[in-house]
């Protein structure tokens, strides 16, 4: 980040005006307050839609009155209160000056303590552009400022500015600023977006899609056009998952910014704009519902009922005490639907009974790990959940119990004519429901001394034991079949 240009630029006096979205936060407070809205009540947007007849101005207050936004969990620019720093210190006066609505100025200005003046929209007049750039010469003067803003709309301001200061623009607007001011200062705090975006994406969570893979390999069936299938399958799953975790990110920012590990999120840390997120959640679900049609109807059904659920979990369900899990445990069993119907392979009660009562159990074990990492940081209720800290006891009985209960119905599925007619020797097999015991135990007690910071298949696609289980778990099955 350059320095200030020279000290005459902060003669007494002076004013440095700073704009908010995308400047002083990595963020556009509009859209916060939508999201805000609309994770708390989706039906929010209905009035808001009326108010934006009413001209922008009357839509962002709308906005601020049903998506409150606390102003200390904003993901602030560093370079940019750094610049301010310097600017007071060598005696020059600053103001937060924005198109956001008022009130919101007005508690990010308190939050700081570092404005003399505030302005934002009032509710009927929308402070941007030729507008923001009138206010300001008339209060302060033409050429009697200097501007900090970041987008096209401040052309208007940074004519009529003594010194320009731009955050994070183009090229192309950097050179349309030079030729429209003066003195002009370029600041470039953000690294590449194509980091925070495949981030975005979760692909680490993808690997809960490779469950579609287990009704082949449960039905040992590998020839090409199965496999092929199963892979496509893979692809359309990971492609709509990541829809959701667009939307369900987006949902949840106040909740993932006061997360010690989820506020380092993309959209959350504002690493990647939020105006992104509606172009990305979308095009994700289109692309892979193409992909699905590959598939076949049935399977396209399949993954917009997966997509449907998961949307419900993102507004509703994830609120509702054990709903949650029950739902969560849902969604991973759906995935070996999904494997299933991509397949053509016929999913048997067995496999289908043993996976809703393992995946119950590892949703009750993420619960378990949430509200044990609340309990160390001091927080009595888990934010943006149902749970309080107290209830850890109970949460981990149903991961336990749920988890043994499916160990025991691998072991009654042992005795079956299916497996018989699969495997030439069973005796390796019983080996697996050890180490499903052994794993489950361990993983409950992990997430009971606050050690698991994940998803309980994620943390586990990362411990060396989990992953030695694993070995140990296919070591048994192909034991099994060839010995």
């Amino acid at each position: 980040m350059n320095n200030l240009l020279n000290i005459d630029v902060v003669a007494e006096n002076r004013m440095l005006v700073v704009d908010l979205d995308d400047t002083l936060v990595r963020t556009d407070l509009l859209y916060e307050t939508f999201w805000s809205s609309v994770s708390d009540r989706w039906t929010n947007f209905l009035p808001a839609m009326s108010a934006l007849s009413a001209g922008k101005a009357a839509f962002k207050r709308q906005m601020v009155e049903t998506g409150p936004v606390d102003a200390a969990q904003l993901p602030y620019n560093q370079d940019v209160l750094d610049y301010i720093a310097r600017w007071r210190e060598q005696g020059g006066r600053t103001a937060l000056v924005s198109a956001s609505d008022e009130r919101l100025v007005t508690q990010v200005a308190d939050h700081l303590g570092v404005f003399d003046d505030v302005r934002g929209s009032d509710g009927h007049n929308n402070l941007k552009g030729p507008a923001k750039a009138d206010y300001l010469c008339k209060t302060y003067g033409a050429g009697e400022f200097v501007y900090i803003g970041d987008s096209a709309a401040d052309v208007d301001v940074w004519k009529h500015a003594r010194h320009a200061v731009t955050v994070d623009v183009s090229p192309a607007l950097a050179a349309k600023v030079e030729a429209n001011t003066p003195s002009v200062e370029h600041l470039t705090t953000r690294e590449s977006r194509m980091g925070p975006l495949f981030k975005a994406l979760r692909p680490n969570q993808w690997l809960k899609n490779v469950l579609v893979f287990l009704p082949c390999l449960a039905a040992h069936q590998f020839d090409m056009l199965t496999i092929f299938q199963a892979v496509l399958a893979f692809i359309v799953f990971s492609l709509v998952a990541s829809s959701v975790y667009v939307l369900n990110d987006l949902l949840d920012l106040d909740a993932d910014r006061a997360h010690p590990r989820k506020r380092e999120r993309p959209f959350a840390s504002g690493s990647l704009p939020l105006a992104w997120g509606p172009i990305l959640a979308p095009g994700l679900l289109l692309l892979g519902l193409v992909l699905a049609a590959f598939l076949g109807l049935e399977f396209i059904g399949v993954m917009v009922f997966y997509y449907f659920v998961t949307t419900t979990y993102s507004f509703m369900l994830k609120r509702e005490l054990v709903v949650d899990i029950c739902a969560l445990g849902g969604l991973y069993t759906l995935r070996i639907v999904a494997g299933g119907v991509a397949t053509g392979i016929p999913l048997s009660v067995w496999l289908l009974a043993f996976s809703m009562f393992f995946f119950f159990s590892l949703a009750a074990m993420k619960r378990q790990a949430e509200l044990k990492s609340g309990e160390m940081a001091g927080q009595e209720k888990a934010h943006g959940r149902s749970y309080r800290t107290t209830d850890m006891p109970l949460v981990a009985n149903m991961a336990v119990s749920s988890g043994y209960v499916s160990v025991l119905v691998m072991a009654l599925y042992l005795n079956t004519d299916t497996v018989t007619g699969l495997y030439s020797n069973l005796a390796p097999l019983w080996g697996i429901c050890l180490v499903l015991l052994f794993w489950l135990s361990r993983m409950v007690m992990i997430a009971h001394r606050g050690w698991m910071h994940d998803d309980p298949v994620v943390f586990a696609s990362r411990d060396r034991i989990s992953l030695v289980c694993a070995l140990i778990i296919l070591g048994c099955a192909v034991a099994g079949t060839w010995l």
